[in-house]
């Protein structure tokens, strides 16, 4: 198989970072970009494969993304698939605010990173396959079940900039298809990483769990998994889906 390039956003840490080694053991080039380039150029050095580059890239800034993308598809040779993992959750002390606590800046940053960045990084990487077309385009956005459900614990402003992605990522579905490129997303239950963990004080892992179906919280190997399928040959007649990797959450 001609190995393909995946750029993946918030590549710095978290599941984006787990996504590149994954994607790399199973012989992808992967671009990493984070809005922290040193965590992006480390990496790098963990990466199984060759040919892997690191760029700081911060999502909502325009004129960051477009530069990112032309220079990355100049060295790479294209971009079969792009990754919108980068998002940001804002906390207080491990709590998140009630609407009527809210501040107006607190809301625009959420979803500048979240909604806005998504916009810029799959519009630039749309640009460029009209442009120089490639087998099997492929988009993954990220919302998350808390946009389908409500969230449990407020987080209104993240809660609706994920239900802002779902909504984008089936219009963009739909405006693509006819290049051929894939538009799906990954809704993600409670996944094991550092953001989980800064909200939940100790020992309430094991109570979360208790709450899911599978009875455990979700590992970015989940993920990834379901990322690693749908930017493959054979997702090729799925488009406009958002997937829930959430261990049988949503079903409650």
């Amino acid at each position: 198989m001609t190995q393909r390039t995946v750029l993946i956003t918030g590549a710095g840490q978290g599941i984006g970072a787990g996504l590149a080694k994954i994607l790399a053991n199973a012989g992808y080039k992967i671009i990493a970009t984070d809005i922290n380039q040193q965590n992006c150029e480390k990496l790098l050095s963990e990466l199984a494969g060759t040919g892997h580059l690191a760029y700081g890239m911060d999502v909502s800034d325009e004129q960051q993304v477009q530069h990112v993308f032309a220079e990355a598809e100049a060295k790479a040779g294209g971009i079969d698939c792009l990754v919108c993992a980068a998002g940001i959750l804002i906390l207080h002390n491990g709590q998140r605010k009630l609407i009527v606590d809210t501040d107006l800046s607190e809301w625009e940053l959420t979803h500048t990173i979240n909604t806005r960045g998504t916009f810029l990084c799959t519009r630039e990487f749309v640009r460029a396959r009209i442009q120089s077309p490639v087998a099997h385009g492929r988009i993954v956005t990220f919302s998350s079940c808390a946009a389908q459900l409500g969230g449990y614990r407020s987080s209104s402003a993240y809660i609706s900039s994920k239900a802002a992605v779902l909504g984008y990522t089936k219009a963009l579905a739909r405006e693509v298809a006819e290049h051929q490129i894939t538009v799906n997303g990954i809704a993600p239950g409670l996944i094991d990483t550092a953001m989980l963990r800064l909200s939940m004080k100790d020992g309430q892992e094991q109570a979360a769990a208790s709450n899911i179906p599978l009875q455990r919280l979700g590992q970015v190997e989940d993920i990834a998994a379901a990322i690693q399928f749908l930017i493959s040959e054979q997702a090729a007649y799925i488009t406009g889906s958002m997937i829930d990797v959430n261990g049988g959450y949503r079903m409650q």
